[in-house]
């Protein structure tokens, strides 16, 4: 009895132990699996906090460009026709609109006292020159009685001081007749340069007041219309490339699908501080007339570049408080925040001046929180196939 008691508790030990060590390997295998789990969701975490971003290499420019720059025509020569006299607009011969020759009449001036000053001029001038003629022939009779000792030296020297002063006396009243007769001349309007009447501002009978003294006085409006010219303002940027032989042309809306041709024949060789311009005239061929002064127009000039740019995206700039810096990822796809020199803003990309190399990537909508040297995952994409807005 003693021994089956003996062995019936060591049976019950036994399975005791073998429940204990199960359960021993139990509770071990059970922690290993919470810790290999614990292990993946922190790596898991640790992968997900790692942004991934989108990169794109910045795109070149081409060579050459073209710009475009509004600008209004103007006359190659015009000018506004003022008379030199006084008087009544006795006539006029050309209305707006005529084509006319240099020196062809353009008014006639009725100038009565000009006349009247001119015909008095003349007559005192007569009167000089007879007193001249009566001066010369006494002092000559008194130099020949001086020899005779009938007269003394103080009296001949008085004859001739007289006849001297009379010949300058007659020299005054030839340059008034002269000025007279040149004031009486401008009663004719002559037109100073071929071209055509765009204003006319009198008829006959109008009272003419010598002198510009104002718009009321104008007589005419004259215009040189071939070639027409423009003025435009060049950016600063582009201007090392204009010169002057540069070919260039105008686009007009009431003439659609239609270019003018020109070129650039000067500049004023210095860049305006005010808008960092460069003022450039360019002339267009206009022999049918059909470019009007005062119409507007678009000059195209294509001009090269110069040196290589890039463009990227507006949606890649970083505005810091530092100043604009893009994104760019690396090889071991850390962030580097790279300071820009901005050119021109094309609406949905900008112009890199400095900064950036063609086989950077730039990210994409970076994050307000990228920081330099942050590791993030890139997902390299192509400029084409991504959109510009943030």
């Amino acid at each position: 009895m003693a021994e089956r008691a003996a062995s019936g508790g060591t049976r019950v030990f036994l399975v005791i132990g073998v429940v204990v060590a199960a359960l021993v390997v139990a509770g071990a295998y059970t922690l290993v699996g919470r810790r290999a789990e614990f292990r993946a969701l922190a790596d898991e975490t640790a992968a997900a906090a790692v942004p991934t971003v989108t990169v794109i290499h910045p795109t070149g420019e081409q060579a050459a460009e073209e710009l475009v720059l509004p600008s209004t025509l103007q006359a190659a020569v015009e000018s506004p026709i003022y008379a030199r006299t006084n008087g009544y607009l006795h006539s006029w011969t050309h209305d707006i609109g005529s084509h006319v020759g240099q020196g062809e009449l353009l008014a006639e001036i009725d100038t009565p006292e000009v006349d009247q000053e001119l015909a008095q001029a003349r007559a005192s001038r007569q009167q000089i020159a007879a007193n001249l003629a009566l001066a010369k022939s006494t002092a000559e009779r008194w130099e020949a009685l001086r020899q005779t000792d009938a007269v003394s030296d103080q009296e001949v020297d008085e004859k001739k001081s007289a006849y001297v002063q009379l010949q300058a006396t007659l020299a005054a009243a030839d340059a008034n007749v002269q000025r007279l007769e040149q004031l009486e001349s401008f009663k004719h309007i002559y037109a100073p340069f071929a071209g055509v009447i765009t204003q006319r501002h009198v008829d006959v009978g109008t009272l003419i007041n010598a002198g510009n003294g104002g718009a009321a006085q104008q007589l005419f409006h004259l215009a040189q219309t071939d070639p027409i010219r423009v003025f435009v303002q060049v950016p600063e940027a582009s201007a090392p490339a204009i010169h002057p032989g540069l070919a260039a042309s105008l686009e007009l809306v009431q003439f659609p699908g239609q270019s003018f041709a020109g070129s650039v024949v000067r500049t004023s060789g210095s860049i305006d501080p005010a808008t960092r311009t460069l003022l450039t005239e360019v002339d267009v061929p206009n022999h049918d007339g059909r470019l009007l002064p005062g119409g507007y127009a678009q000059v195209h000039v294509k001009v090269s570049a110069g040196s290589t740019r890039l463009q990227v995206p507006i949606n890649t700039m970083l505005f810091r408080a530092e100043g604009v810096r893009v994104a760019v990822v690396d090889d071991k796809e850390r962030v580097h925040l790279r300071p820009i020199e901005i050119g021109r803003d094309y609406g949905t990309s900008i112009e890199v001046l400095s900064g950036l190399s063609a086989a950077d990537w730039v990210v994409l909508n970076p994050p307000d929180s990228l920081d330099e040297n942050q590791l993030v995952h890139a997902q390299r994409s192509s400029p084409a196939t991504t959109g510009a807005g943030k």
